[in-house]
């Protein structure tokens, strides 16, 4: 989409920013992506400056990277940085999960099933990205229900990082005849929560980050394969 040029530089960059970053998540920018600054400038209806900004920023936040002869592209996905962002993964979301069921509201609760209905909609019109917003949105509220808010920050910072990879799993589990990964630990989850069984909600988030990180390995390997 256009952005208009009256705007300040500052914010133009922060516009610019924006649109790729959101074009990055959504898939519209899949990873390998290059990222060309006239293309994309052109696209955009803006002059260079603040796409070679933006494009800093997306390096910065480890969404870009610099490859020879080729210049700024998307990251790639790799089984490596999969391995190594889950496991971090586990180790935050599983202790934000068991502090968030312990002190976690009924209220909060009620939240988290009209998030899981959302996904529910949103896994029977096979609409990926609205499935990922709705599943970070749910297992926020219950993050935040921990008390500490910066572990909640670094958990989304994560989610930014790992995005791709959550696109790819909830993409492949679509097409899996039978496979209920996309809503059973949510829905369990929610149980968890309702019940204030700290212990089960720990245990329920550790195997769903288990099941998507063997999930999401089995899919790049066999896109490797058939490369």
């Amino acid at each position: 989409m256009p952005i208009s040029k009256r705007a300040e530089p500052a914010l133009l960059t922060d516009q610019v920013y924006a649109t790729l970053h959101a074009a990055i998540l959504n898939g519209d920018l899949p990873a390998g992506s290059r990222l060309t600054v006239r293309e994309l400038a052109e696209q955009v209806g803006t002059s260079a400056m603040p796409v070679r900004e933006a494009i800093r920023r997306l390096e910065e936040a480890g969404m870009v990277e610099r490859e020879p002869h080729k210049g700024a592209v998307v990251k790639a996905l790799t089984l490596e940085e999969l391995v190594h962002v889950y496991d971090i993964r586990r180790l935050l979301e599983v202790e934000a999960a068991r502090l968030g069921s312990e002190h976690v509201t009924d209220e909060d609760c009620d939240r988290m099933q009209a998030e899981y209905d959302l996904i529910r909609e949103a896994i029977r019109e096979r609409r990926v990205v609205d499935l990922l917003d709705h599943d970070e949105s749910l297992l926020t509220i219950l993050y935040s229900a921990s008390g500490n808010p910066l572990l909640v920050k670094m958990i989304q910072n994560l989610w930014l990082q790992c995005r791709a990879y959550k696109i790819v799993g909830a993409t492949g589990t679509l097409d899996a005849v039978g496979d209920d990964s996309l809503w059973r630990y949510q829905q369990s989850l929610i149980t968890a929560a309702r019940n204030r069984d700290a212990i089960s909600g720990a245990a329920v988030n550790d195997a769903s980050l288990v099941n998507a990180t063997n999930r999401i390995k089995a899919l790049l390997a066999a896109q490797r394969s058939g490369n």
